[in-house]
């Protein structure tokens, strides 16, 4: 019997209680105790039942590509594990330690596109609504004044891992599920890694089976489909995983075929690196060095990765890592041949369903609506 089977069961009297917890906190919102807000505003709501890996980063670039010039864009997350405290806005510098691995990362990807992180997602979404006042102009003309892209009050605002915050609720809630963990095979934690029970899922309007196979099995598609158990009113889709180039810790890409390479030290803080290791060993050698999700990379482990690189053999090496670590690991790795494997999601297409259809017109009618809302308010 594995540790985790043996911690598991050693921890099953604490999963009863954190069951009661769960329970008694919906109940309190299904009864109206707790309140609930819908923001008079355009929201997607992005998040999962389990405690992560299922891909939530790159759908919310999915979505930022899809719409953020098609409409002004904020994205809110909570910050996870940064040192700051509160609403913050980015301002340019895509500090990770103030915002996060992951909003530093979008902010730097998506400069259309205004970012902020903060704990109490309501109060997150009422400050991106009052937008900072205007600045000036480089004009000796102090009437001149200008508003900058990121700084306008947006009409839409993706929400990140925000499925559990039930103080806020989204105009359109996607649940995520892993294609290898799917949350109908998990238990509630901390005997398995659900954040709450499976009946949860009814809550989102959209699921994504998230990292499928590229050539997705059509018995495996009925199978999940069927073990997924959604009500007629949410709609399916399956996505999968893009591996681009390889790029630089800066972003610019590189001309190197991984066939030529003679071993790669892939470094990792993420839940779950499986599809990426295998993309990796697709071309040749891997040697996996994992770290905790969202780790700070310490000297310590700046001098592991120095030594587990020096060990392999050959002479044509390199260092490969994720986005979101490249965060992380930026100006501590210096004089190491480190690069960037980035993702992109990918849906499959199925008959009538297209994600993006749907998206799009749902947000278009849901900031028409609120349009009109506004003008008979006032």
């Amino acid at each position: 019997m594995s540790l985790r089977k043996n911690l598991s069961y050693a921890l099953f009297p604490l999963t009863c209680w954190y069951a009661v917890g769960v329970r008694f906190r919906n109940l309190f919102y299904a009864l109206g105790i707790k309140k609930q807000e819908a923001p008079h505003i355009t929201t997607i709501g992005v998040g999962n039942l389990s405690t992560g890996g299922t891909g939530k980063t790159p759908h919310v670039e999915y979505l930022l590509r899809l719409l953020a010039d098609k409409y002004p864009t904020a994205m809110l997350s909570r910050g996870y594990k940064r040192r700051s405290k509160g609403f913050l806005a980015d301002d340019g510098s895509h500090d990770p330690l103030l915002l996060g691995d992951e909003p530093a990362m979008i902010a730097k990807k998506f400069p259309q596109v205004q970012v902020a992180v903060c704990e109490k997602r309501v109060e997150g979404v009422r400050r991106l609504m009052v937008p900072p006042p205007a600045v000036p102009e480089s004009s000796e003309n102090p009437e001149d004044m200008k508003t900058p892209e990121t700084s306008k009050k947006p009409q839409l605002i993706i929400l990140d891992d925000v499925f559990q915050h039930r103080a806020i609720k989204p105009s359109i809630n996607i649940l995520l599920t892993e294609y290898s963990h799917p949350y109908f095979n998990d238990h509630i934690l901390p005997y398995g890694n659900l954040r709450e029970f499976k009946k949860a899922r009814y809550r989102a309007n959209i699921v994504i089976v998230t990292k499928c196979p590229a050539n997705l099995n059509p018995v495996d598609r009925h199978n999940i489909l069927h073990d997924l158990k959604l009500q007629n009113y949410q709609r399916i889709f399956f996505s999968y995983l893009k591996y681009g180039v390889l790029q630089t810790l800066d972003g610019d890409a590189v001309d190197i075929d991984l066939r030529r390479v003679d071993n790669i030290l892939c470094v990792t803080g993420i839940a779950h690196p499986e599809p990426m290791l295998a993309e990796l060993r697709r071309h040749t050698k891997v040697q996996h060095l994992a770290f905790a999700d969202h780790h700070d990379f310490s000297s310590g482990d700046i001098a592991r990765i120095k030594e587990s690189f020096s060990a392999l053999s050959g002479s044509n090496n390199i260092i490969v890592t994720t986005e979101k670590d490249a965060m992380r690991l930026h100006d501590k790795v210096d004089g190491l041949p480190v690069y960037v494997l980035p993702i992109e999601v990918a849906f499959h297409k199925e008959n009538d369903k297209d994600f993006d259809t749907l998206i799009e017109a749902s947000v278009r009618e849901n900031i028409m609506f609120l349009s009109k809302l506004s003008i008979w308010s006032d």
